[in-house]
């Protein structure tokens, strides 16, 4: 088979239209957990405080810290993960705390986004940058 210069100039032009494609299907993965989660609702700013260092050595292991006094539910997104839910914690009536800490697995420097369903069935998010200096997703 010969290849013509054509040829090579479009099979070049699809790969990298190819390549794209999976930036936009993490967005949209992230914009789909939200609308999951919030049900199409509009979220505000305010008690719910998100703790994640600026600078992390290793993505393999970032900790981070949610707290929102009065919460019922707490989701925890990274959202330039191939998978963008990293943690969701559920508090009972008899929770002493609304808080909750872990270790989660960022690929790259990337927007960690906590969203926090309240009492009367509002939501609140909070949202923090952390920059990756080696990945932990495969990067």
């Amino acid at each position: 088979m010969k290849l013509s210069r054509r040829d090579a100039l479009a099979l070049a032009l699809g790969g990298a239209a190819a390549a794209m494609l999976p930036a936009r299907a993490m967005a949209d993965a992230a914009a789909d957990a939200i609308a999951a989660f919030t049900g199409g609702a509009a979220t505000g700013t305010g008690g719910l405080t998100l703790t994640a260092p600026e600078i992390a050595e290793n993505g393999n292991t970032v900790p981070i810290a949610v707290d929102a006094p009065g919460a019922t539910e707490i989701i925890v997104l990274a959202t330039g993960n191939p998978t963008p839910s990293v943690a969701t914690f559920k508090f009972g009536p008899a929770a002493g705390s609304q808080a909750a800490s872990t270790r989660i697995r960022l690929s790259k420097t990337q927007d960690v986004l906590a969203i926090a369903k309240m009492p009367d069935g509002s939501f609140v998010q909070a949202s923090s940058t952390v920059k990756v200096t080696i990945g932990g997703c495969g990067g």
